[in-house]
């Protein structure tokens, strides 16, 4: 695709870096990117998907705009309470970017569309926020053969990765099974800081524009993870998983399904993956052969020590897990309890059965052992 003289205009800051240049502006403007969402995450993807000239962006939603919207998705102003997210979308960003198609979709997403949609794009970039959306979209986009830029926010939290590229894993290979139905509460519930999916959603669409251009080293096989509150990022390497069922060497699921039976939602009580710091001393003091793994930093250990627990930090697990009995029964430990989630997530999708402590050792200290130190 030929570019016009007000094109090169607008994009001649990317056109004096040599990773991009014409021939990577023309690759952005040929390109088809497919964003789920007109939320939180897929605000800031799509505006600067646009600003960076990506030909044809896709949006799917079926939402309108909400007062409780505005604290963080900057797609949508004052004057679009009420109205629908995609239309919101499709004026902000064309006044944004004119050379740009925006395609909507108003639709929910789901197992009878999800696979004829995404096949009609280059990639897709993941603004869902909920399991078995996130679900959904991976499968399609692996059985569509298209990669998925996944990202997702709680509070002051945030992930990004990229699943689904040749040869990389899938988001199933890191989590195998959605958590429990009402474990992790929505943003609704626990909250988001305002600037969160800012960040993350940027980061997504920096991987999306990296992946169009063949440059840089993508998230393929890592895990990025954001604290904003302590402004520091991790990475966790995660590997395709041979076995996976979506991704692996022999596939058991080659057609969509129905993701939110997939999840659980709408069914009975949730199957507890945690376990309360009194039942676990409980069980302790019954003299139960348990796995305590603490995936804290070693900073934080030296602060408050975990009784007769293993030190494996939360960004070594995935390498670690040879250090495990598979036989015993595990429970994962951290500071308040967020950390030790995902690692009981991870530590169930490799086969173990395990458990995470409810509050972490904040809990432990105040119903357990009142001499340990907070912090």
């Amino acid at each position: 695709m030929s570019l016009a003289t007000p094109e090169l205009i607008r994009y001649a800051r990317h056109l004096t870096l040599p990773e991009v240049g014409v021939a990577g502006q023309e690759r952005l403007a040929s390109a088809r990117i497919l964003v789920v969402g007109a939320g939180g995450l897929g605000s800031p993807a799509a505006l600067y998907l646009a600003a960076a000239g990506v030909g044809t962006i896709g949006i799917v939603d079926f939402d309108r705009v909400d007062p409780t919207n505005l604290q963080r998705q900057i797609l949508h102003d004052t004057d679009a309470v009420g109205q629908s997210k995609l239309e919101s979308a499709r004026q902000r960003l064309t006044r944004l970017n004119p050379h740009v198609e925006v395609v909507t979709h108003a639709m929910r997403l789901d197992s009878g569309n999800a696979l004829a949609l995404i096949a009609g794009y280059d990639l897709v970039l993941d603004g869902s926020d909920n399991f078995p959306t996130r679900y959904l979209v991976n499968d399609a986009a692996v059985l569509a053969g298209k990669p998925s830029i996944y990202g997702s926010i709680f509070r002051f939290q945030g992930q990004v990765s990229v699943f689904g590229a040749p040869g990389g894993p899938c988001y199933r290979c890191l989590f195998s099974e959605p958590p429990p139905p009402g474990l992790v509460p929505s943003c609704a519930e626990g909250g988001v800081l305002g600037v969160l999916p800012g960040v993350i959603g940027t980061l997504q669409a920096t991987e999306a524009i990296k992946l169009v251009l063949g440059i840089g080293e993508p998230l393929i096989g890592r895990l990025l993870l954001y604290d904003a509150l302590a402004a520091r990022t991790r990475e966790i390497a995660v590997r395709r998983d041979p076995a996976c069922a979506v991704c692996g060497d022999h596939p058991t699921v080659t057609s969509l399904i129905d993701y939110e039976a997939f999840c659980g939602v709408g069914r009975g009580e949730p199957r507890s993956v945690e376990i309360a710091a009194r039942e676990l001393a409980a069980l302790r003091e019954a003299g139960a052969t348990l796995q305590l793994v603490d995936v804290r930093e070693p900073w934080e250990i030296e602060i408050a020590r975990f009784p007769d627990a293993k030190a494996i930090p939360f960004g070594e697990l995935p390498a670690r897990l040879g250090e495990l009995d598979p036989t015993r029964d595990v429970v994962t430990v951290c500071h308040r309890g967020q950390r030790s989630l995902v690692a009981q997530q991870l530590l169930a999708g490799a086969g173990f059965t395990a458990r995470s402590l409810a509050g972490g050792i904040d809990a432990w200290a105040a119903d357990v052992d009142p001499t340990l130190p907070r912090y």
